[in-house]
This record gives structure tokens, sequence and C-alpha cells, in this order.
């Protein structure tokens, strides 16, 4: 039995399904997805991606890989190139796929990307492994996990300034850094930026053909052709509403698996999930567009993912105001569109576009602004082109996804202390001290991401346990 329908919970409901087990999925919504859901937010014919779009981890994660899900009619699809960071209008950095074409543009920083960056890109299997499957015995790829490792548990703040000499390569790496949702001067930043910019290199940042959504359908076939099913619109609030099983599997964070099965656990693990602390909260924001974004520089037009902040210490001043509790003036802004490379998600000649920005966990400030003058600051006339607009602050984010506490899409802040215990310290962190409950939410190791390997790893725990 499976409570949640994410990436997660779909992976190991079919792991489990693959071994033999009859699996029952139990989704609240009426759309199972969880994540990767696609919906019609602001106008007929425009498929809008509700919370992921850019999905490299999905190509590198060792669980997706040995699913195969184009066989179940899966399609990702590369935007021209995955990243664009404008650094004033009319002039912008692309991070290509090619390590070299990338370390062009960085001047006498240029090696020093290759060394770090591009190197991370190289050796992307290994890499992807080891943060993906951090607690392996024996580890896996541990000489390059190490290295790797040992220059991520640094601030970005410190990396960017003594790793690179000028202000491009810093701004490049410090977009790539902000992805942890994180103050730039905390420790780990540095291994979020290695990790998305060494995927970008080795394996692209992919968009799913006909939306995110289409993860989750591949999932689901694949379920279906192994007799499992998935019942949507089936809340799960106490114990009573699971049907009996050997195993449950919660594909839910802290707060909502106290609330249903708190009664099972001993006081000190209701109080660790009790204790487990969200993270920042996103604002985010749909159009649907008559045409493509303006950009002042065209060659921004084929990035899938554009980060807009200009300069490192822009973000990290928008950063540090959303850790410290604040709103951002001139917020961080993470731009994806998605249509460029997969045209199904729009009528002919017109396009979607999704940005977001992050705030304090829970803030009820409207950043619709404030994300479209940061748009218009580098692509004027944005606002131009807009036929219509879709806004989710972070209390709408949480009642699309119960798991999105006050707009945390992560499942849980991912700073060192819950890394290391996720939710708690243990090389089994997917097990709860009852033996027939586990965890497989993006609140386990690995943590966030379109990856399958919490659900992987906690069905596989299952079978070791349960036999």
């Amino acid at each position: 039995m499976v409570v949640g329908s994410g990436p997660n919970g779909l992976v190991a409901a079919v792991t489990l399904a693959e071994a033999g087990w009859q699996v029952l999925v139990l989704e609240a919504a009426e759309q199972y997805g969880g994540g990767t859901r696609t919906e019609q937010l602001t106008l007929p014919g425009f498929l809008h991606d509700v919370c992921s779009t850019a999905h490299p981890l999905a190509l590198a994660s060792p669980a997706f890989r040995e699913l195969e899900l184009e066989r179940e009619g899966l399609r990702l699809v590369h935007p021209e190139v995955p990243l664009g960071h404008p650094l004033a209008l009319g002039r912008s950095l692309l991070l290509h796929r090619d390590v070299d074409a990338t370390a062009a543009q960085l001047g006498r920083d240029g090696a020093a990307w290759a060394r770090t960056v591009g190197s991370a890109g190289r050796h992307w299997a290994s890499m992807a492994d080891g943060v993906l499957e951090p607690l392996a015995v024996p580890p896996r790829a541990p000489v390059t996990t190490g290295v790797i490792g040992a220059a991520g548990l640094w601030p970005s703040s410190w990396f960017a300034r003594t790793v690179f000499r000028d202000e491009p390569a810093r701004a490049l790496f410090g977009g790539l850094a902000a992805h942890a949702t994180l103050d730039l001067a905390a420790p780990l930043t540095s291994a979020v930026g290695l990790l998305l910019g060494g995927l970008a290199h080795g394996v692209g940042w992919p968009v799913a053909v006909g939306g995110s959504q289409s993860i989750a359908d591949a999932l689901v076939r694949r379920l279906e052709s192994l007799g499992g099913e998935v019942r949507t619109g089936h809340p799960v609030t106490s114990m009573a509403d699971v049907p009996a099983a050997r195993a449950v599997l919660f594909d839910l964070t802290p707060r909502q698996i106290l609330r249903i099965a708190g009664e099972r656990f001993p006081p000190a693990y209701r109080r660790r999930l009790a204790e487990w602390r969200y993270g920042a909260g996103v604002f985010k924001v749909d159009w649907a567009l008559d045409a493509p974004v303006p950009w002042g520089d065209e060659q921004l037009a084929g990035a899938g993912t554009v980060h807009l902040g200009a300069t490192f210490a822009e973000m990290a001043a928008s950063e540090r105001d959303v850790a410290q509790g604040r709103v951002p003036e001139r917020p961080y802004v993470l731009v994806a569109q998605a249509s460029g490379a997969d045209p199904s998600r729009a009528p002919d000649g017109q396009h979607t576009l999704w940005a977001y920005c992050h705030v304090p966990n829970g803030c009820d400030v409207d950043m619709t602004d404030a994300i479209e003058r940061q748009i218009e600051r580098f692509a004027p006339g944005f606002r131009d082109r807009v036929l219509a607009r879709h806004v989710m602050g972070p209390a709408a984010l949480e009642a699309h996804n119960a798991n999105e506490v006050g707009g945390d899409i992560a499942g849980g802040v991912s700073d060192w202390r819950q890394m290391a215990a996720r939710p708690r310290l243990s090389l089994a962190p997917w097990a709860t001290p009852d033996p027939s409950l586990f965890l497989c939410s993006s609140s386990t190791p690995p943590g966030g991401g379109v990856h399958g390997m919490c659900g992987r790893s906690a069905a596989q725990l299952v079978m070791k346990r349960l036999g």
C-alpha cells in the first residue's frame, strides 16, 4: 500500500509490483502525479506544469534509468540550451551542454569552470549515483562522490568568491546554487550548484513532451501493467482510511504522517516528526502568451530555464532576506519556458511560461508584480504578450498539494542538519518504529527533486525486511 502518488510514491509502487507485490496507491487529489501534474491553468489548450518542469534528475536517477519509461511512451526533449542567465539587458550567459562552449564565455574563469562544474559533468553518472544513494553500503562511486562532496560542503558564497575571479562565472554558479532555497552563505549550497551544473553538462535539463504529467502517466501505465492500481479522490486522514496491508509507504511529509499514524509511534519518534522544519515557500505565476518572451538578448529564447538575478550579490541578498523571514524587494526568479522545446503545450505560435520566486514559508504577500518586473527588466514588453495569468502563493500550493506545507516544494528545509537526519539519523531513515509503516517522500534521503530515489530506497527496504 502506498499513500500519495507523487513520483516517489509511484516509483515505490512500481518497484514493489515488479517484485511481485500486489500494490494499491491511494491519492487524495482527483489526479495522480503530485509535483508532476500538468493542468490547463490559464486558457484552454495551454498546458502548464503545476510544479516541476526541467528534469535533469529524472535522466540521471538510477531509479528512472532502470525503469526505462520510454517503453511506456515517455518522451523527454531538450531545449537548445539548458540554462540562460542575463547579466544585464542584452547581455547574457548560456550554460551549454558542451563544457568548452560554456567556459569560452567566462574569460579567465573558463578553466576554473571546466575544472569544477565541468568535471562534475564528465563524471555525472557516478556523481548522481553517489548523491542519490547517499546511504548505500558499500558506497556508490566513493572517489567521485568524495571529491565533489568535499567541494560541495562549502557555502556557495565562499565557493564562488574563491574559485572564480569575475562576476559572470560567479553569477552563473550562484543561480544554480540558489535552487537549494537556502541562504547562499549556508553550507552545502555549493553541492547544489555542482550537481545541477554538472547534470546540465552531463545529461541536459530536458522537459517531458505533453508536460510533466507524462512522467506520472508512464509510471502509472507500468504499475497497471503489473496488476497495480491507483485510486484517486481517496484522502487518508487516519489509518482507518487505509485498507489492511502488510506494509504502508507514505509519500507524505512528517506533518501529514504524524496526523495519520501518530498513535502508532513512540513519543520520541512523534517528537522528531513534530519538530521537522519546513523550508522557504515559493510564489508561482503561470502565463499564457501570444508570442515568445521578448528577451533583450535573443539567444535567451532557446534556454529551457532562465535565472533572473544578474549578479551573485543580488541573488544572495534575495535568498538571505527569505532565510531571515523577509520578503525580497528584488527577488531571484526562476523562469521555465518549456513550450519552445515542446510546442504541444500551447496553440500554434503561442507559448506557456512559468516563474517563481522564494518567499518565507507561509508568506501571504502577492509577488506577481515583483516577478513580472524582474522579467520586464530583461524582456521589455513582456506584459504586452500576456493573454492570461494564474497565480499560486504558498497557501494555494499547499491547498493543491498538501505535501507543500507553507509553499515548501522540497519536503522540508535541506540544510546540513536535515540532510544528515532526514527525518532522523539512521542508515534506514525510511523505516519507522512501526515495522509495517515506512516513509518514501522527499522528507527522506536524498531529498527533493523528480528522481524517485526516495521511493525506490523505501521499497527496497520493505522487501528486505518483510521478504
